[in-house]
């Protein structure tokens, strides 16, 4: 249809014969903007768009991974590479230091497992949170520098 200026009265019995609403899109405007539609199919199709783009939408996915403040090599590195495939996945990694009982006095062998890890996974990702302590845990956040 050809745009064209109206009384309301008019386009709402055109918009009558043919079955469709009246829907007003610029009220600011002079004259006022509307178009007639089908409403209900309008309002379908703009629910399904909003369904398509929740689809294409990712999941953040967040792997742990526990170190205690006295891991040995062996069970470092083994950690490190389940981390390196976590990210090579696109998760996120949240490494954190577990102090139980009076092994919080060893807080800077924490710091130092943490800080190990983050310069072993700096090609494979960035550093999102410097390593924190929140209660009995020393916590880092690692995110993924790109997706393979």
């Amino acid at each position: 249809m050809e745009p064209a200026i109206v009384s309301i009265e008019e386009a709402l019995r055109t918009c009558n014969d043919l079955g469709l609403d009246l829907v007003e899109i610029s009220p600011n405007a002079t004259p006022p903007v509307c178009k007639a539609i089908d409403f209900q199919k309008f309002l379908y199709q703009q629910k399904k768009k909003q369904k398509e783009m929740k689809a294409k939408t990712s999941k953040v996915v967040i792997k742990e991974i526990r170190f205690g403040p006295n891991t040995d090599d062996h069970d470092y590195n083994f950690k490190l590479k389940h981390a390196i495939k976590f990210l090579e996945e696109g998760a996120r990694v949240k490494a954190y230091v577990f102090f139980k009982g009076r092994s919080i006095l060893y807080k800077e062998q924490g710091e130092i497992i943490l800080e190990r890890f983050i310069t072993d996974l700096e090609e494979f990702g960035k550093l999102e949170m410097a390593p924190k302590l929140e209660g009995k845990r020393m916590i880092i956040m690692i995110t993924p520098k790109g997706k393979k």
